[in-house]
């Protein structure tokens, strides 16, 4: 028996988001500041490359270990799934475009700056409900799922902690248009 390496995208993913939290908890205090949050509206500055870097590469850098192991129980746990059912390069391209949505309303609309795979974590969420959609359907899990996952995101909008409860919303709003918009690979 060996060990396979089934999903290269969510597997590599992990990788390297475990390295850049593990070089920022140790050798390189400010990586995580530097190249993986997307500052707020205001502090958004055009002239650094760093900036439009963070709005794909917020999604790799987390504040801890408890923030880490919270988003990628989820990815590691649905995304070989989604993986395999839409293949690598769309996985990636799924989760490239919703960094940037979430990333640039980020900049647009919150002073308070982005970290974290949660807007991939909810993507994923909720485009698992479509792994079995036909066409001319709404799957009843896609509904369940809007209602008990989006639904709790939007009541806990308004409390006063540091989750951006907004990234989790468009990270499933970009999951619902990928499921209704992208086939599957046969």
């Amino acid at each position: 028996m060996r060990i396979k390496y089934n999903a290269p995208t969510v597997l590599t993913f992990t990788f390297v988001s475990a390295g850049v939290l593990i070089l920022s908890l140790t050798i390189l205090p400010s990586l995580t500041e530097t190249w993986f949050v997307v500052p707020g509206r205001g502090h958004f500055s055009p002239r650094r490359v760093s900036n439009w870097v963070t709005l794909f590469t917020h999604v790799l850098g987390h504040a801890n270990w408890n923030h880490f192991i919270s988003n990628f129980g989820y990815i590691l746990l649905i995304g070989p799934i989604l993986e395999e059912f839409y293949g690598s390069f769309s996985i990636f391209l799924m989760m490239a475009v919703t960094a940037l949505i979430t990333g640039l309303l980020n900049i647009l609309l919150f002073k308070s700056n982005l970290l974290g795979a949660s807007g991939v974590v909810f993507m994923m969420i909720l485009l698992a409900s479509f792994t079995n959609f036909n066409k001319g359907e709404i799957p009843l899990t896609f509904i369940l799922i809007l209602v008990l996952y989006l639904g709790r995101e939007l009541i806990n909008s308004f409390a006063n902690n540091n989750v951006s409860e907004f990234a989790h919303i468009v990270g499933g709003f970009c999951g619902s248009l990928f499921g209704f918009f992208r086939p599957p690979r046969r």
